[in-house]
């Protein structure tokens, strides 16, 4: 994607001790993550400043906050850290088809088709299952911003369908009650691994603008997929340069400490890659968290 070359901007570190760990990726998929209560957040005190600790009267959440805002407050030149909360989009007709006719089956035939005459998964929609699961997902963010008082983040959105209505189900309506502007961030860069899928094709930016138009759609973004290959899927190695581009731009653009992430099955685990956390699958519609420190660099892409 051209990037070969560029300097580096962060390395990337996920800390660890303050989310719940999390299963590995040699588990069937059966086993996949769903939403732990509070996110996985590990109950904890936390020395703020030297010598003091947190109020006792205040939630975990906020305790969390408070450790996260001293973190940064405290950083060397060149550090930040954000907490990132990576959700994945809810049950989509390409889930229901691939898990109908077999994976094998699905690579090598139906994932190349826009559908069947029943179901379309060419840039896949949400099943009814999926919208549940997604505004299930949002009850959890409501309880945790109203109640444990967890602090709003920045939305980053995927293009694609399937993300674009599982994070307007998410968050939406919260962030109406909440008096705060829904104005998830379009990101390329966050989409799912690309070429030859026809629901890994996005829709055009003018569809994206008609149907969700609270949505800002980063610069340069196309009318229409241009990095979509109908006869060639894009590697590991290509997919997770463009995560770390993305990751990059948030790190350097984004002034807030909380961010969420919406986005796929397989963009996630190439995320988590990219932070230094050992990749596992997420269930549709589930949502974890990772602080994460980036350090500048000036290492050269590989």
């Amino acid at each position: 994607m051209g990037s070969q070359g560029r300097p580096k901007l962060f390395e990337f570190e996920c800390l660890v001790g303050f989310f719940m760990a999390q299963p590995s990726m040699k588990q069937e998929p059966k086993y996949a993550l769903t939403t732990h209560a509070d996110l996985g957040l590990i109950p904890r005190s936390y020395v703020t400043e030297a010598g003091a600790t947190e109020d006792s009267h205040l939630s975990a959440w906020q305790r969390f906050a408070n450790y996260v805002e001293q973190l940064n407050h405290n950083a060397k030149d060149g550090e930040q850290y954000k907490v990132l909360y990576v959700g994945r989009h809810g049950q989509g007709f390409h889930n229901v088809m691939e898990a109908k006719v077999g994976t094998p089956a699905w690579e090598s035939h139906w994932a190349l088709l826009d559908g069947d005459g029943d179901a379309v998964w060419a840039d896949s929609e949400l099943t009814d299952q999926g919208k549940r699961e997604a505004a299930d997902n949002g009850k959890i963010w409501r309880r945790l911003i109203e109640q444990e008082k967890m602090p709003w983040p920045a939305l980053y959105c995927s293009p694609m369908r399937r993300c674009l209505e599982t994070a307007r189900l998410s968050f939406e309506d919260l962030a109406t009650s909440q008096g705060k502007p829904y104005q998830p961030v379009v990101k390329e860069n966050l989409r799912e691994r690309m070429g030859r899928h026809t629901c890994d094709r996005r829709s055009s930016k003018s569809w994206i603008q008609e149907h969700y138009p609270s949505y800002l759609i980063e610069p340069g973004f196309t009318e229409n997929d241009e990095l979509f290959e109908a006869d060639r899927r894009e590697t590991d190695e290509e997919h997770i340069l463009r995560a770390r581009i993305a990751m990059e731009e948030i790190f350097e653009n984004e002034s807030s400490c909380f961010v969420s992430i919406t986005m796929h099955s397989l963009a996630s685990r190439i995320l988590m890659r990219v932070i230094g956390q050992e990749p596992f699958r997420m269930s549709p519609g589930s949502t974890t968290a990772f602080l994460v420190k980036a350090t500048q660099s000036s290492v050269a892409w590989t």
